[in-house]
């Protein structure tokens, strides 16, 4: 008989070895997909990892998108890590990302072509508050009629989707685009447009505001009753409710936080990378910020790295499929083994294996 028992104390080491080593498991898992593909493992990691950073053939390019990728990716994991902490899961971020890019696109068209130091501003409230509106969904649903988030948020982003889809066909289309669906490409429009604050470092407001709401989570949680409110809900939700703890709050501020961040991520990559509302705006960093939040331990600190690691990969992947000519799922399936494992190593981390009929329960 085998029995998973639950560790009375977790280790403390392990807890912060677990994320390397669930890294480590990826590595050869990913090697073992690529063999089965027909090339080079070790090949096909040096381009991933290696060559992104250190060829100088390629960095001068990919440092920059390195930044650019991992902007989304921080700003996202963070507002999620909050919830995640408290018990509170918001899956659906994906979601908040899309509408939070369609409003703070639409004040920027509205406006269009008048030129102001006021358009941008008013465009990062508008992103930020329809991230948080499209979050509250959730929150109120849960507060109301106790419903499960993790089912409303992931549905609510197959309705963001056809929404973007909407706006892209219908009333955000550029009038002068031939027909083609998609708006106005914000790039060229100067108030509107999120570029580099250092030419050839890939920074814009995105990253700014990501260390920015980094700095704050570290405070609200290890500063501020309301941080010790939600690390308490998530280890214990009874002692919480004892220490003063009101849960319907927690829910709407950890959701609305989390809605907020992923607007504001998809409005900044609207307004500078992307350029422009597209029915394929979306490329699914919602979900991998998920991967970023729990790689990073749901700590600030540990996020920032974690963000960079993963657009690494993102950036490594796209060398690896036009160099390579890897299939782009095999990149899918190779970020998607890093959760995997890590869930894995999590999993030891709490409990252990126990053999035989007298294992306890």
């Amino acid at each position: 008989m085998i029995r998973l028992e639950r560790r009375r104390a977790p280790s403390r080491i392990w807890s912060f070895l677990a994320p390397l080593a669930a890294v480590g498991a990826t590595l050869v898992g990913g090697a073992v997909i690529f063999s089965l593909l027909g090339k080079n493992p070790f090949e096909v990691l040096t381009t991933i990892f290696w060559s992104p950073l250190f060829d100088p053939n390629l960095s001068a390019y990919a440092r920059p998108q390195l930044l650019v990728k991992a902007t989304p990716l921080i700003l996202i994991a963070a507002g999620l890590s909050l919830g995640f902490r408290a018990g509170i899961w918001n899956i659906g971020a994906e979601g908040q990302y899309i509408v939070g890019a369609i409003f703070g696109g639409a004040v920027a068209l509205a406006f269009y072509p008048e030129e102001g130091w006021y358009i941008f501003p008013l465009m990062v409230a508008a992103g930020a508050l329809g991230g948080i509106a499209w979050a509250m969904i959730p929150a109120i649903l849960r507060i109301r009629f106790n419903t499960n988030e993790i089912l409303v948020s992931l549905m609510l982003v197959y309705i963001a989707v056809q929404f973007l889809a909407a706006m892209s066909l219908g009333a955000l289309r550029n009038p002068e685009g031939s027909g083609f669906p998609g708006s106005r490409n914000l790039q060229y429009y100067e108030s509107a447009s999120n570029p580099e604050l250092v030419a050839g470092t890939g920074i814009h407001w995105g990253g700014l505001t990501a260390v920015a709401a980094l700095a704050c989570l570290y405070v609200l949680l290890h500063r501020h009753i309301l941080g010790f409110h939600i690390r308490l809900a998530g280890e214990s939700p009874r002692a919480a409710r004892f220490s003063g703890a009101r849960p319907a709050l927690l829910v709407a501020f950890c959701l609305g936080v989390s809605g907020g961040l992923a607007g504001l991520a998809g409005l900044f990559e609207l307004a500078g990378p992307s350029g422009q509302i597209s029915i394929d705006f979306n490329v699914g960093y919602g979900f991998t910020a998920i991967i970023v939040a729990f790689l990073g331990r749901l700590n600030p600190i540990g996020i920032l790295f974690a963000g960079l690691l993963v657009a690494l990969t993102y950036i490594g992947g796209e060398m690896a499929q036009f160099m390579l000519g890897l299939p782009a799922a095999a990149i899918q399936a190779f970020q998607g083994m890093l959760l995997f494992f890590l869930l894995a190593m999590d999993l030891f981390l709490n409990y252990r294996i126990v053999f035989g009929a007298g294992a306890r329960a």
